[in-house]
């Protein structure tokens, strides 16, 4: 049974993407092991036709940490299949006074236990303040 079976999925689709960051921001763990924590091994994720396995994922969490953003997710859509989830989302992100809305159409699918297996995102800046399933991170 997947792990949003019980759970709206834009609700799920917001907690993990905060729960994910407030975990990489807040502990002082190994990168890889938070990354472990949300993802499978063989996690694929490809955003903008940029491919990302378990090692480039893990670096890209470094200036994530450095850098120390603070957002929200904000969940406009999402319907869930199985194990798969379908969402539209803007995330909402504020680092070193800069204000960023990026639009996300993802395309994931997930373990039982609520481990990301593959994403497909595709993004795009944008000038938004809708609020809709709303979640935020530090």
């Amino acid at each position: 049974m997947p792990a949003f079976a019980d759970i709206d999925p834009a609700r799920f689709i917001a907690e993990f993407f905060t729960s994910f960051n407030e975990h990489l921001l807040a502990e002082d763990t190994d990168a890889a092991a938070v990354v472990d924590r949300f993802h499978t091994p063989d996690i694929v994720q490809v955003a903008d036709g940029h491919r990302m396995d378990r090692d480039k994922l893990i670096a890209h969490t470094r200036p994530v940490r450095k850098n120390r953003p603070s957002g929200r997710i904000d969940v406009h859509e999402a319907i869930a299949d199985g194990d798969r989830i379908a969402a539209r989302y803007t995330l909402h992100v504020t680092q070193r006074g800069r204000e960023l809305a990026i639009e996300v159409c993802f395309f994931g699918q997930f373990t039982p236990d609520g481990r990301m297996r593959q994403a497909h995102m595709l993004t795009r800046n944008v000038a938004t303040d809708d609020r809709h399933q709303q979640s935020e991170w530090p």
